[in-house]
């Protein structure tokens, strides 16, 4: 009968298991367990949703089981050190490994990639002791039974340098760049054994290593990281006129980290001009005595020129030389690709995407510039074209929305959610968001399949790389995206609710005659049946279409997921508590990106709706500890005090404990001396003046034009006026965060467009468009849209 009940519970489980309530299924193994105690299934089960769930206490409690039940089996030993080193027990989970290690009969001259990859392991755990002389002299000992003699190689010369064994080290990393000369690492550990005490000795080794390695690029680009002045020039001028005359498109990515250097980016471009102003008269570098160059020569040196004009921010110089280019040679396609890089970057983001397209028509069969066509596209809200030119790669007979989901593609669903934010499709850019954090689910729930499948095959390193990856797997950027763009329509929908369509035709007809009001409806219930019907037939294409597809696929997830709640747009935005459903995506942000000010600021503004004061009070000072002088966090301080003063029925323990930290921050100003205090620290910001005229408008109404004053101030001492920060405070004259001022709207976009002449956002209204300021409200510019990066 206890056997009976145990295959019960155990069965239970994996019912549990399967619809993926992990907590569940291990109450139900441990029922399971006290009625068979040596069920080496219930167990092996058990320690697999164990190491799931991270439960590394009960993970080692269950191996060690196993290990006592199947002493011979060699993933009892493995599973119980990986349970050790997992909890940072490296001296335990070295024994544990030495002890199998010598169960293991490989011939000292036989390589077993299996047993190779058990050494490498036990050599990761030794350097993560911190055990450095027994990691080398372990890996020297069983050397010639590793199969990768490269990272044989880089653990020793990481571990004489650990060692102070510097003349040892050197001799190693030399034989590593005699391997590979372009890797930046091996240049980096040959310096630090090798201590040049000055500056000519460090260059001799970049230059004895370009003297082995003639067409090597990391020796004679490295020290240009160092050297200064003349130097600099020299060897710059050296590795310009090389890779220019050779063709090298990726030569400005090459030297961009360089571009935080004043001098050196002066010396670049008065270098590159130079070589463009005499390549045109004489096909030469140098007019007096230089050998001829051919045209594309000069083509290069253009297309470097229009990088480098649009990282400094001349646009349209930026323009100038790359239309010069394409004037020479209309068939490249880094030409377009580039000058579309450069409309993006000055905010005309639709002109941005005409000129991808134009990139993308000239090699339809390069994934990558499709890629980045669409991406173009979905920036300037064009999210149609953007699925259309997706689909030329997507599979045919579904909708590349749908095949893109199942290929888990999240920079398009983060692009395509940032769009459908922008156009006001809250409902459509939620169902993008909930979409790339399923992908996120379903990559923490893949890694299931690994827990026994690693240890069979021995891939220990790999292994447990896999599952300190999956601990911090919310912290890559796609989910931020998602979850901020999220959080922020949850925040706009709790601010605006979404009325009933009903309802609003309620209201609507209020003012309506009888007769008129009949004939509304007469007409609401033609086009009713009309788009029903229209989209009954859509419908039954469609799934005659997918039929079989749609089968296979949702057998294969409920397989493999459970079923999942079908994303209805008009559900995600009609939700009754959205506050809860930002929570559900901040929590992850909380727990891994804790180190970014954006999350607890975040965090304020839904704390601030929810009334949560010792909540909004954490995250004000977690955001305080990080930037104390972020815009973003003056407006929520000002807005929490203010809060906290307007709000006189606060429980008299919070009330003190809020008094007591803000006097911290405050240091007993009031709000307008601490704003007043706040823009005069920070006189040449743009985004900081922005942020205290806000405040100085939220604190006292009648300063409405002072406020507009400080916001649009365009001072030559402002020193980050670009198109971001000026886009910024453009939205937010129109967003009524100043109230009305139609007029000092129409005067800052005027001015801006004097700035910026290529901006859309900046540009005067036309008989095409019923206005400008409509356009921008319509295609708001997200704050990353703008960045140099690609």
């Amino acid at each position: 009968l206890h056997l009976l009940v145990s295959k019960c519970w155990h069965v239970y489980g994996l019912l549990q298991r399967s619809d993926k309530k992990y907590d569940e299924a291990i109450k139900c193994y441990r029922n399971a367990l006290k009625l068979d105690k040596d069920n080496l299934q219930i167990l092996r089960d058990l320690s697999l949703l164990q190491i799931q769930m991270r439960d590394l206490e009960g993970y080692r409690e269950t191996r060690y089981q196993l290990l006592q039940l199947r002493p011979t089996q060699r993933a009892s030993w493995i599973g119980y050190a990986i349970a050790y080193h997992l909890l940072k027990d490296y001296d335990m989970a070295l024994k544990l490994l030495e002890e199998f290690r010598k169960t293991q009969q490989i011939p000292p001259n036989k390589i077993d990639y299996e047993y190779s990859e058990l050494i490498l392991y036990q050599n990761q755990v030794m350097r993560e002791a911190d055990l450095f002389q027994e990691s080398l002299e372990h890996i020297e000992t069983y050397e010639k039974q590793i199969c990768d003699k490269l990272m044989v190689e880089e653990i020793k010369g990481e571990m004489l340098l650990k060692l102070g064994r510097l003349k040892e080290a050197g001799e190693v990393y030399k034989e590593l760049i005699e391997r590979n000369a372009e890797n930046w690492y091996y240049y980096e550990g040959l310096e630090k054994s090798l201590q040049p005490s000055t500056l000519e000795e460090r260059l001799q080794i970049y230059e004895e290593v370009s003297k082995r390695h003639p067409r090597a690029v990391s020796p004679r680009r490295l020290p240009l990281n160092f050297v200064s002045g003349e130097k600099f020039r020299e060897l710059m001028d050296k590795f310009l006129r090389v890779n220019f005359s050779k063709g090298c498109p990726p030569l400005f990515t090459t030297l961009k980290s360089l571009y935080y250097n004043p001098e050196k980016v002066s010396t670049i471009q008065e270098l590159v001009t130079g070589y463009e102003a005499s390549l045109k008269t004489s096909f030469c570098f140098v007019p007096e005595n230089g050998e001829k160059e051919p045209p594309t020569t000069l083509l290069w040196v253009r297309y470097f020129l229009a990088q480098h004009f649009d990282k400094l921010g001349q646009c349209s110089l930026a323009l100038d030389y790359i239309n010069a280019a394409i004037a020479s040679t209309p068939t490249l396609i880094e030409l377009f690709y580039l000058k579309a890089k450069i409309y993006k970057h000055v905010g005309n983001l639709k002109e941005a995407a005409k000129w991808m397209d134009e990139a993308q028509s000239l090699d339809t069969a390069d994934r990558f510039i499709n890629s980045k066509c669409a991406k173009y596209m979905l920036r300037a809200n064009m999210v149609k074209d953007a699925e259309e030119m997706c689909s030329k790669f997507t599979r045919e007979g579904t909708s590349a929305m749908e095949n893109l989901n199942e290929m888990q593609c999240m920079w398009f669903q983060t692009e395509c959610a940032a769009a459908y934010q922008r156009l006001g499709k809250y409902g459509d850019a939620l169902k993008k968001c909930h979409e790339v954090e399923r992908h996120f689910f379903e990559i923490t729930d893949d890694q299931f399949d690994f827990h026994t499948y690693c240890m069979r095959k021995m891939t220990l390193r790999a292994y447990v790389d896999l599952l300190r990856l999956e601990d911090v797997l919310r912290k890559h950027a796609f989910y931020f995206k998602a979850a901020r763009s999220a959080i922020e329509i949850y925040l706009k929908l709790h601010d605006n609710p979404l009325t009933n369509e009903s309802k609003e035709q309620e209201v609507n007809s209020e003012n309506l005659s009888a007769k008129e009001l009949k004939k509304m409806l007469s007409k609401q219930r033609r086009a009713q049946k009309k788009a029903k019907l229209e989209e009954e037939r859509k419908h039954a294409e469609r799934e005659r279409q997918q039929k079989n597809q749609k089968k296979k696929r949702d057998e294969e997830e409920e397989e493999t997921s459970g079923p999942r709640e079908e994303l209805v747009p008009e559900k995600l935005e009609r939700v009754e508590n959205p506050l809860e459903e930002a929570i559900k995506f901040l929590i992850p942000l909380k727990n891994l990106i804790g180190d970014n000010i954006d999350t607890h600021l975040l965090a304020f503004e839904i704390y601030f709706r929810k009334g949560k004061f010792l909540l909004m009070l954490q995250s004000v000072k977690r955001a305080f500890a990080i930037n104390s002088n972020n815009p973003w966090l003056h407006e929520c301080l000002i807005k929490f005090s203010k809060a906290v003063s307007d709000h006189s029925n606060l429980p008299e323990i919070v009330s003190k404990v809020l008094t007591q930290e803000m006097q911290k921050i405050f240091v007993n100003k009031n709000l307008e001396s601490f704003n007043e205090e706040f823009l005069k620290h920070n006189a040449t910001s743009i985004q900081h003046q922005l942020s205290g005229a806000k405040m100085m408008y939220f604190l006292d109404k009648s300063r409405q034009e002072k406020a507009i004053a400080v916001a649009t101030r365009l001072d030559k001492n402002m020193r980050d006026k670009n198109v971001k920060t000026l886009t910024k405070v453009f939205e937010a004259l129109l967003d009524g965060s100043f109230g009305s001022c139609h007029t000092q709207c129409e005067e800052y976009q005027a001015a801006c467009h004097k700035l910026f002449p290529f901006t859309s956002a900046f540009m005067p209204a036309t008989n095409e468009d019923d206005s400008s300021i409509a356009s921008v409200n319509h295609t708001a510019i997200n704050h990353d849209l703008l960045s140099n990066e690609i």
